[in-house]
């Protein structure tokens, strides 16, 4: 009798434990998937071999963007060419102004998205008097790794926004034969308008040290 009291003692304690076993690998979310599901989905997510070739694609236009190889980045925004005039003139600025990466990586947002944000030391922050590290965040539109569209931002201090306001402000810089004619929309000289703009920064500098 007691010696098939513990052998159910012993087959309760078994089947406890397997069902703790098997709630510890699946917890289940406020949105009633479980973790182990979410795990999964991510991993699968990033093994997509289509997520691969986007993030790839990002990668790519990185790479040519700040090798300030005009050449290079027009071939890989060949099935952007909307996003070109912009892009290609955002590349000759940042040259002008010395745009050095320090931070770079590409991640996907979705399936259609890649997130590529870009932590850079440049001239205009360095004008300003300031050791802010300005992120620029690259927004690439890719499916399948065919690009077909870029957006940036940037978190450009308060003080840095103001000088540029400024400058903007000054329409013989962006007038027809100005260094800043096109004004990142394709004009020719992207690389003399960054650099006017830094000397216009010091020029702010002085005149508002406080921002």
């Amino acid at each position: 009798m007691s010696t098939r009291i513990a052998l159910i003692g012993l087959v309760i304690a078994a089947t406890a434990l397997a069902a703790c076993s098997s709630s510890e690998g699946s917890t289940e979310t406020d949105d009633g998937t479980s973790t182990t599901a979410a795990v999964d989905a991510a991993s699968d997510e990033a093994a997509d071999p289509s997520t691969e070739a986007n993030v790839l694609a990002a990668e790519a236009l990185i790479d040519a963007f700040y090798s300030y190889d005009a050449d290079r980045l027009a071939a890989v925004l060949a099935t952007a060419p909307d996003a070109l005039p912009e892009i290609g003139y955002y590349q000759g600025w940042a040259e002008g102004a010395n745009y050095k990466v320090l931070e770079r990586s590409c991640e996907p947002s979705g399936s259609l998205l890649v997130i590529c944000p870009i932590t850079v030391e440049d001239d205009f922050l360095l004008a300003l008097g300031s050791d802010f590290k300005v992120t620029d965040t690259f927004t690439v539109y890719v499916e399948d790794g065919v690009i077909s569209n870029v957006t940036t931002s940037s978190d450009d201090p308060d003080y840095s926004v103001n000088a540029y306001s400024k400058m903007y402000n000054q329409a013989e810089l962006r007038a027809e034969g100005g260094p800043c004619e096109g004004f990142f929309d394709g004009g020719p000289t992207p690389g003399d308008c960054a650099r006017a703009w830094v000397e216009g920064y010091k020029q702010y500098a002085i005149d508002t040290p406080s921002g």
